[in-house]
């Protein structure tokens, strides 16, 4: 996705100025509001500024919201990117699940923003388009499995893609930093859950 638009440097300013304390005040709005219901000034008198202050660090709300949903991106897709160093599909996957529930609780609100995105404008169809490929390619390690013989091959890949990921995604409905769920333990039941429940019959269980 490009990104150029949205990188613009980082000027430090007074405590609500600086790019970060915009970019988690837009999200936060984003996620409460809606994107198009979610005005620059609206932004801006979340933090106290004026709009003006928000234009020296993007140059429009587009761009803000592109950063976001890339932001989310990257920490998932660095679940995939791992060097796979000889480990089998089936390892691979446990630690694709692991990392990308990691990445959720590391970056709720971001990742909160990308599930809800509709393909409104180029920045959320950018989004979509590398949503999919993160699923097919997901789909291919699970198949990859499959074909090891690693994990139960009676249901389809992409099946198996879209309903642990659809486990994984629910953490933005119910899960709450700081509340009585320990966020770093989440990241082990998935995968416990998830390989338990697709092992062949008679397989060992997951060890974590």
């Amino acid at each position: 996705m490009d990104t150029a638009h949205a990188d613009t440097p980082t000027r430090r300013g007074r405590p609500g100025h600086d790019r970060e304390a915009v970019l988690d005040a837009a999200v936060a709005l984003f996620n409460e509001r809606g994107y198009d219901a979610t005005s620059v000034a609206d932004v801006a008198g979340r933090l106290g500024v004026t709009k003006s202050a928000l234009y020296h660090h993007f140059s429009s709300k587009e761009a803000v919201l592109e950063l976001a949903l890339g932001r989310a991106l990257d920490s998932l897709e660095a679940a995939l990117d791992q060097p796979r160093d000889g480990r089998s599909a089936s390892a691979a996957l446990r630690d694709v699940f692991r990392g990308a529930t990691d990445a959720l609780v590391t970056n709720l609100p971001y990742v909160t923003l990308l599930l809800r995105v509709r393909g409104n404008g180029p920045a959320e169809q950018a989004a979509l388009a590398r949503r999919r490929t993160f699923d097919q390619r997901v789909t291919a390690l699970v198949a990859q499995a499959q074909g090891d013989g690693d994990i139960r091959d009676d249901v389809d890949a992409s099946v198996v893609a879209r309903l642990i990921f659809g486990m994984i995604n629910s953490l933005v409905e119910w899960y709450r930093p700081g509340g009585a769920i320990d966020g770093s333990r989440l990241g082990h039941d998935v995968v416990t859950l998830a390989l338990d429940g697709l092992r062949p019959a008679g397989a060992p269980r997951t060890q974590e």
